[in-house]
């Protein structure tokens, strides 16, 4: 299975987003096995110039060979997710929350 995580980042650090994204792996794993390939959608060695739109269009490259989408907390705030959302909606993707430590349907 391959998921797409679906994350806020403006304000914050590398860290933290990196850290977000293994829970979310952690997550993803026990809910369907280790089989799990996660598609990176966080990009380092993007070009320094490069513009939020340019994020949101390489994401919605990766996203198009997910089988799911997990949306992180705070996505309905962050408007690169919140079309991340929408495209998966009318793709037919099927989309998860990250609640807590799980991930809910």
């Amino acid at each position: 299975m391959k998921i797409f995580i679906s994350q806020p980042m403006r304000g914050k650090t590398d860290a933290e987003i990196l850290a977000e994204r293994e829970r979310v792996i952690k997550a993803a794993k026990a809910k369907w096995g280790d089989d799990v390939e996660v598609l990176e959608s966080f990009f380092r060695g993007a070009p320094t110039e490069a513009k939020p739109l340019w994020f949101l269009g390489e994401s919605l490259k990766v996203m198009a060979d997910a089988d799911a989408i997990i949306l992180c907390k705070g996505w309905s705030e962050a408007r690169g997710c919140k079309v991340e959302f929408y495209a998966a909606d009318v793709y037919g993707i099927p989309d998860y929350c990250m609640v807590g430590d799980e991930i809910k349907y």
